[in-house]
């Protein structure tokens, strides 16, 4: 007979063409063919929820909903159902109900452990710590498992990282967790490492450092054995925090002994020496020196013990390790800087560096490990020390270009290595124009020679000479900052592009490109090369301020939205993909690395590109389509935006931001330095604060324009309108707050380094006049508001005042507009020069005028109501040729002087347009290159022309749409 438990469900049948229909994306027949089946079986809850996600994914939000509750309230408990709902909720970003749904299936089916693990997991992505714990207990009560115990405790554990109250965390939540765990020691169940490792997390967090050292050093110590040197990396950990340093120095000793290259453990061994010798410790007479054995505690036996890892190292016919060498330098660092004698070291910092040089030159490392020294060396050793490389390259016979060249990889790796170490002395700095001119031609030279060892390569290798060709782009871009010759960024953007097209994978080229195609205010060829940096998850964190820094201020509206869009999508993603990371970790017992899930969340939800991308994103879509598309009103709807909240964390924003993502050799004066960092940061969250005000400002004055209508004050405060006016003025004053602190910023002028952070757009929107005119024209509104209370026939003074108010602005438009004026690119004697601060000048002239435009719509709203009824009164007085009020002349002024300022802006832009295509940019002169170095150059320059040709299109198109809508502000 055969066995039943092998029949299909036949409601999984039935069911089956609708998840096919749902996984392949056909939402509409996936939805027909459950309507199809609820006719017959009505009974047949999980059909219903499938519709349900067909209508979620069709945009029919509503409607899914609706249906999945009438599921919900039965409170199923067949599989089907659950994960059917369980998938929808976590669709509409509603991880809440699912708790519910489990709650009730396991008060229906109590013993059920899938259903309490999966209410433990529903509870793990809502962070439902408490609830977590208890439902931990709950399921080892019914199957006792070590990892549903553990669950529990580990759910302890979080309510003391989470726990506003640090004493409370100390006093409750982490005691409970290690009596918790001593229980299962004292009953010997501990059997995983996941155990002993939860066990040491909370003891680390108690601070019961010796309690810890016990554990690890004992029996369940034994069962850390995951990574390599486990047991040994806490133990010294936990000897550096109980200051016991014979221990954390004999410790130190013996593991590098095992291994001396493993870099790790020769910080532990020098800070102990010193802890010992600040200390003046000595040895006992008897016995050991401490539980780990022998310590060094002077000088002289760390420097014999470093030494004699050398020699070992010496002695090898194989690769010699890095470490020791290394070491050497390090410890030679660490005594300068305490002040002690060098006498009894080896060696001068030169020779040791030279020797470093001869070992590991050939190496790409060798830069990056000799840089951190260099200022070992006096500044009269620099010229001596680099001659000193040079000998130590083999070079071959001198090429017609009068320049010796490598003859294989790594004879070219160390000479590469002595070019940067050059850079990263200044020696390239202190050259003379000529001298930097014949610098660039030397390494140009290089770069071509060095391509012929990378003939083999694939497309997706770098090529042996490519650091030849970033830094010969280095020195160009020296040239441009240092003369202003503009012909230098060109002739570099013509050498990357070339380096560019033989190792089509650099990154570093792309970054480059990148800035400097930025820092001429071209934005199209951006797009392309960031995409294919394949920015990758956290990146877009990290590295997207380059991309959305620059989008909308070069006028690139459609690309900037595209670029919003693109980080908004990563940063909305990793709320749902770190509870799923927590889950996993919670699943398989890597329970260390829960608590860095969740801070990974919180520095994502508190970076400071987050909520600049989400202000930027949502200003941009004011400005492209209120009361162009939809009325400033329903725009504001459709985002959710309030004037009321403020859902930036400003007390703990986060700067993401990797400034030191280009490679960089310059020297340490001219590198980015701390200060830096805290200026662009109060820089960027200073221009964020202006920007998110506007904002908000814009949400409460459409709130004001939605209730407008002619009320006396009290009917007006009965309907909250009285509440929006002091919002209002709140924000106005927050608003001219910052304006005033933005002022100080900007007057400190402070210069960045060309590879460091972009500078924000504040110093520029202040000097233009726009954050200015926006204020004021946003400051109109509550003016605006006390004369529809007032009326017109008692605010003569107010009215005036409105006018000049009027006035001013137009000023402040024109000026503005003034700022506009030139020739974005020019060409001079046969060479280039553009001025991209007009361009950005002018998308601030597009934003203020929108500002206006918004504020003149309220204004006309306000005027039309009392416009007719002052036609009622003329007509019962029969005044057929009664004067208009000033206000209403004011008005009429405005919107002319607006539309004269648009066909000026527009004319201005068509001029700009018809230039630049009558520029012959067949004619510069590009002396002194090659026809290739010459032909990609001239490909640069005209993807800059094509960019700002687009820019200029599309601020057209955007004032032209403008222009129509001034005709709706007739009263």
């Amino acid at each position: 007979m055969a066995a039943r438990g092998h029949v299909q469900d036949p409601n999984d049948r039935r069911l089956r063409p609708i998840y096919d229909y749902l996984d392949n994306g056909n939402n509409k027949m996936a939805i027909q063919q459950a309507d199809k089946l609820l006719k017959k079986h009505k009974e047949l809850h999980c059909a219903k929820v499938l519709k349900a996600i067909g209508l979620q994914r069709t945009g029919k939000q509503d409607e899914a909903f609706t249906l999945a509750q009438e599921v919900a309230i039965l409170e199923p408990t067949d599989d089907n159902s659950l994960q059917a709902l369980t998938i929808l909720y976590r669709e509409m970003h509603r991880p809440e109900l699912v708790t519910k749904l489990y709650e009730a299936a396991v008060r229906k089916v109590p013993l059920s452990e899938e259903y309490h693990s999966h209410l433990f997991m529903a509870y793990a992505r809502v962070g439902e710590y408490k609830k977590m714990q208890q439902a931990g207990m709950a399921l080892y009560k019914i199957i006792p498992k070590n990892p549903y115990y553990f669950w529990s405790v580990m759910s302890l554990v979080m309510q003391a990282i989470s726990a506003k109250d640090e004493k409370l965390a100390q006093t409750m939540f982490l005691p409970l967790a290690e009596r918790m765990v001593e229980k299962m020691v004292k009953e010997e169940k501990i059997e995983a490492e996941a155990e002993v490792q939860l066990y040491f997390m909370i003891l680390d967090r108690l601070g019961k450092y010796v309690e810890a050292l016990d554990v690890i050093r004992g029996p369940l110590g034994e069962k850390l054995t995951s990574e390599l040197q486990s047991r040994e990396s806490k133990c010294m950990m936990l000897y550096r925090r109980l200051e016991r340093w014979p221990e954390c120095n004999a410790l130190a000793q013996k593991l590098l002994l095992k291994n001396p290259d493993d870099w790790q453990f020769y910080p532990y061994y020098f800070d102990s020496l010193f802890h010992l010798m600040d200390q003046s410790w000595s040895p006992p007479k008897e016995g050991e020196h401490c539980s780990e054995g022998l310590v060094h505690h002077s000088v002289a036996e760390v420097v014999r013990f470093v030494e004699e890892r050398i020699k070992v190292e010496d002695s090898k016919e194989s690769h010699s390790l890095r470490g020791p060498y290394l070491a050497r330098l390090e410890l030679m660092h660490r005594l300068r800087e305490k002040g002690y004698p060098e006498d009894n070291l080896p060696g001068q910092p030169s020779d040791l560096m030279v020797q470093f040089f001869t070992m590991f030159g050939d190496k790409p490392c060798c830069i990056t490990d000799l840089k951190i020294y260099l200022h070992l060396l006096c500044p009269d050793q620099h010229v001596q020390f680099i001659n000193r490389l040079s000998e130590a390259v083999p070079l071959g016979e001198r090429g017609e270009e009068g320049f010796t060249f490598p003859q294989d990889p790594k004879s070219l790796q160390r000479h590469l290595c002595v070019c940067q170490l050059s850079r990263a002395l200044g020696l390239h700095h202190s050259l003379d124009l000529s001298g930097k001119l014949r610098l660039i031609t030397e390494l140009k030279a290089h770069y071509h020679h060095g391509l012929k060892f990378g003939n083999d390569t694939l497309k997706t290798e770098l090529q042996f000479s490519d650091m030849y060709c970033l830094m010969a782009a280095h020195v160009y871009i020296d040239l441009w900052t240092e003369t202003g010759d503009e012909d230098m960024v060109w002739h570099c953007l013509g050498l990357l592009q070339e380096g560019l097209s033989h190792s089509p994978s650099n990154a570093q080229f792309k970054l480059l490109l990148l800035l400097l195609y930025c820092h001429l205010g071209a934005f199209e060829p951006i797009v392309d090369l960031y995409s294919s940096l394949d920015a990758k998850h956290i990146q877009h964190d990290t590295i997207g301020f380059l991309l959305t820094r620059y989008a909308e201020p070069l006028g690139h509206f459609a690309a900037a939205s595209q670029s919003c869009n693109f980080s908004l999508r990563f940063f909305h993603s990793n709320q749902k993909d770190t509870s799923e990371y927590i889950i996993q970790a919670y699943k398989y017992g890597a329970f260390e690395k829960i608590p860095e899930f969740i801070a990974l969340r919180n520095r994502l939800n508190q970076s400071l590109h987050f909520a600049q991308v989400r202000t930027e994103r949502m200003l941009l879509d004011l400005f492209l389509e209120a009361d162009i598309v939809l009325s400033l009103e329903e725009s504001l709807k459709a985002m959710s935006l309030s004037g009321e909240e403020d859902d930036i964390p400003w007390d703990s924003l986060r700067d993401n931001r990797d400034l030191t993502v280009f490679t960089n050799w310059d020297p340490k004066e001219r590198q980015l330095t701390d200060e830096h960092r805290t200026h662009s940061l109060e820089e960027e969250s200073v221009w964020l604060r202006i920007r998110s005000l506007t904002l908000r400002l814009l949400a409460a004055l459409a709130a004001l324009g939605h209730t407008s209508s002619q009320q006396n004050s009290e009917t007006s405060n009965e309907n909250g309108v009285g509440d929006k006016i002091s919002l209002l003025s709140s924000l106005l004053s927050q608003l001219d707050q910052t304006l005033q602190m933005a002022a100080q910023i900007a007057k400190k002028r402070i210069h960045y380094p060309f590879l460091g952070p972009p500078s924000s757009r504040l110093a520029s929107a202040l000097s233009s006049g726009a954050c200015q005119c926006q204020a004021a024209a946003l400051q109109l509104s509550v003016h605006l508001h006390e004369l529809e209370s007032t009326g017109l026939e008692e605010s003569s003074e107010l009215q005036t005042q409105i006018c000049n108010i009027f006035k001013s602005l137009v000023v402040q438009l024109q000026d503005i507009l003034s700022k506009c004026k030139g020739d974005l690119l020019e060409m001079k004697e046969s060479k280039i020069k553009t001025h991209p601060s007009l361009l950005e000048n002018l998308i601030f002239f597009v934003e203020t005028v929108s500002i206006v435009f918004w504020m003149a719509s309220y204004c006309a709203k306000i005027l039309r109501p009392l416009k007719t009824s002052l036609q009622k009164k003329k007509k019962k007085k029969k005044e057929a040729n009664a004067v208009l009020p000033a206000l209403m002349c004011g008005f009429q002024e405005l919107t002319g002087c607006l539309q004269d300022l648009l066909t000026q802006t527009l004319e201005h832009i068509k001029v700009q347009e018809a230039g630049m295509v009558a520029l012959k940019l067949t004619s510069l002169t590009l002396e002194g290159h090659t026809q290739e170095e010459a032909s990609f150059t001239k490909a640069a320059i005209d993807k800059v022309q094509s960019s700002y040709m687009r820019s200029l299109q599309e601020v057209a198109d955007l004032l032209r749409k403008r222009a129509e809508t001034l005709k709706n502000l007739k009263i």
